[in-house]
């Protein structure tokens, strides 16, 4: 037996219904379409997204508002979940990751909230000036990077 020689089991397959060949086969006259409309003419398919004639829901429901497409969307750490770190530690969005405070990655952008006792040097992608006083002020030095746009976002 080889590869080419296999077939299907008898009466395990079933011709295809040959449309519009004749009265013979059943199907002839108009192959199973009805009589006239759009479904009966060649290349008459109805979209998905056609609802009959109604108004279509993307115009019925109200809109409010404007995204921006280019928007840079930070997660957020407050300055006292630093405190885990130990003195003179590189604070980085890989010793974040690694310390399970943020979760995704994305650019980081620090915020004042809580104490620090302990200087660190943090590297981040944004901070507010109150967190920049927070971390020098516990002797500690900050670094910005400026953060990537998100894929698909426009960059002018």
């Amino acid at each position: 037996m080889r590869l080419g020689n296999l077939r299907p089991a008898a009466g395990a397959t079933k011709d295809t219904k040959r449309r519009g060949k004749g009265a013979a086969t059943g199907l002839g006259g108009t192959a199973g379409k009805g009589h006239k409309g759009k479904k009966a003419r060649a290349g008459g398919k109805i979209p998905a997204w056609f609802e009959g004639g109604q108004m279509p829901l993307q115009r019925r429901v109200p809109k409010r508002g404007f995204k921006n497409p280019g928007r840079v969307e930070y997660q957020i750490v407050k300055v006292g979940r630093l405190s885990a770190a130990p003195a003179q530690a590189v604070v980085d969005a890989a010793w974040l990751r690694a310390q399970r405070i943020v979760r995704r990655p994305g650019p980081v952008k620090l915020l004042a909230g809580g104490e620090l006792k302990t200087a660190l040097k943090v590297k981040v992608d944004a901070a507010s000036a109150s967190a920049r006083k927070a971390i020098e002020a516990a002797g500690g030095t900050i670094e910005l990077q400026t953060p990537k746009p998100a894929e698909g976002t426009a960059t002018s």
